[in-house]
């Protein structure tokens, strides 16, 4: 295949198409949560423990495991005694909770599969290396192994249709990281017989191909080949799954998380083929009543992995994000920049004083701005982080450059400058309309200019003032108006979405009128009013 008709392939397939009548389910509510780590789940003292320190933290939901290997501990005998007591803890504390179906896969690996399935390999082979290696990964082309893993799955449905009666169980995931290890693909000898027949019709129209194209011909290399030919056997095993969910529960939503392709890792080297973006066509394909895929974050810079899982028809949502005092940060940046429709940290019962501290300050703002979250709002959001703190984001909009910054952009603070770590600083910009907004997060600083306006910034020392040794020099202005703070109360938002102020923000807050900011300590919201002369 030559070099012009793979990249053309390639692009077809990262391309997310609409699909027509579809209809992308969401839960209804922002989900300001936390996932569980994988064992938190599995007692019922653990759960009377962790659920009201959850509460106290300021979450509303709880991303939570059930274990196949718990739910049927014997074939045909079922137990939800763990879920029965999570949805009553769960009602008591005010909390939702998320389910993650830990099922046939966990990161690829097949731990939470029941002993009676791990001991008998003749009913549910393994999957199998190129070099002939049998891995604890399920093989995603036995039929056994689906029926076995549906029919636990459709016992979990059917309890929750039963059971759930205040509707406390708001999401659905289905598996967990899929993927395979150490080899792109499966080389079993099921694998082998579906692989030999090449592309089949349903997938080779979705990114034009001719039926029965050999999968090596996707791409120029053969562990991306086969990770397409992975992903899209994975996708089509989950839509049974995900069928069956339809029947038992229509409105709920159901999504799938992947493990990322990130550190320059290859197919093989991380949980291949699962739901990365740029296997989305596939995955959408395969699976169409999945609701949205969602990625697994764990390496920084966390903003371009955000704005990869944003696109059509696919709501932005963050399952697992790696844990730290910086998470309502990236809260903040996902919901203002992206419209997320929820985010979790994982391992959230183990949070130190200082993330729990942090996140509940941001997570109770959220909390407070929801009514002003949505499609009625024009909003962006801003993340300075890592090698981006320094660096400023420009947004021209209604007649207005606005320019958002890290807040030890300022002189003004000895940590922006006595080598001290930046810590994240981010938050989001909402227009309530014409020279109006809300302005919340934490370390940022914002100010408006005229796009016409070439005025050049002075230098300013700690006072304030111009620095004795800047010699900028100034142009003639020739803009039509310049833009001055009005007034910037910092405000509390009441539950009827109503405004209190809590205080007046002149003088030295707003440095005479030039910005308005949040320290790098404080999570706030700001009500800002503009004017023109």
């Amino acid at each position: 295949m030559n070099k012009f008709f793979t990249t053309v392939l390639l692009f077809l397939t990262f391309i997310i198409p609409s699909i027509e009548g579809k209809t992308t389910r969401t839960p209804g509510y922002l989900i300001l949560g936390g996932e569980l780590g994988n064992s938190s789940a599995s007692s019922i003292e653990d759960i009377h423990t962790i659920f009201p320190k959850l509460q106290e933290m300021g979450l509303n939901t709880v991303l939570m495991p059930v274990y196949w290997e718990l739910v049927e501990p014997l074939e045909g005998q079922f137990d939800f005694s763990l879920l029965d007591e999570a949805i009553a803890t769960a009602e008591a504390n005010n909390l939702k909770l998320v389910l993650l179906w830990f099922g046939a896969w966990k990161n690829s690996m097949s731990c939470y599969a029941p002993s009676w399935v791990k001991t008998d390999v003749k009913r549910f082979p393994r999957a199998v290396t190129e070099n002939g290696k049998p891995l604890e990964i399920l093989s995603a082309f036995s039929e056994n192994v689906l029926n076995a893993d549906l029919k636990a799955f459709n016992a979990l449905l059917g309890y929750i249709k039963e059971n759930d009666k205040n509707k406390t169980i708001s999401m659905i995931q289905i598996e967990n990281e899929i993927g395979m290890l150490e080899s792109a693909r499966d080389h079993s000898n099921l694998a082998n017989k579906v692989y030999s027949k090449g592309v089949p019709e349903s997938l080779a129209r979705k990114i034009r191909v001719r039926p029965g194209t050999e999968w090596k011909d996707l791409a120029e290399e053969q562990d991306y080949a086969d990770e397409m030919f992975m992903a899209w056997y994975y996708s089509q095993y989950v839509e049974q799954l995900a069928k069956s969910a339809r029947e038992y529960l229509p409105s709920t939503p159901l999504y799938v998380n992947a493990a990322l392709d990130s550190r320059g890792r290859r197919p093989g080297q991380y949980p291949s083929a699962g739901p990365i973006a740029r296997l989305g066509n596939i995955w959408k394909a395969g699976a169409p009543s999945v609701d949205f895929i969602s990625p697994d974050l764990y390496d920084p810079p966390f903003a371009p992995w955000f704005q990869q899982y944003d696109f059509a028809e696919n709501p932005l949502f963050i399952p697992e994000i790696r844990r730290s005092a910086n998470s309502g940060t990236h809260a903040f940046y996902a919901i203002g920049e992206h419209n997320a429709i929820g985010f979790s940290p994982f391992s959230i019962e183990n949070a130190s004083k200082e993330e729990v501290s942090r996140l509940k300050q941001a997570y109770s703002l959220l909390k407070k701005l929801e009514p002003y979250c949505n499609d009625k709002y024009a909003s962006y959001g801003m993340l300075f982080d890592g090698d981006n703190a320094k660096e400023s984001k420009v947004v021209e909009a209604d007649g207005l450059k606005t320019t958002s910054s890290h807040f030890f952009t300022l002189p003004w603070d000895s940590r922006a400058t006595d080598g001290s770590i930046w810590p994240d600083g981010g938050g989001m910009v909402i227009r309530l309309g014409k020279d109006e907004y809300l302005i919340a997060g934490t370390g940022i600083v914002v100010k408006w200019e005229s796009p016409e306006d070439n005025t050049k910034e002075k230098k300013l020392g700690e006072d304030g003032f111009m620095l004795s040794d800047d010699d900028s020099s100034e142009n003639k202005w020739n803009g039509k108006e310049r833009i001055g703070i009005l007034s910037c109360d910092e405000i509390d938002i009441n539950p009827d979405g109503s405004f209190k102020v809590i205080r007046r923000l002149n003088g030295d807050e707003t440095h005479q009128g030039r910005h308005v900011r949040i320290g790098v300590d404080d999570y706030k919201i700001l009500h800002v009013k503009l004017y023109r002369y």
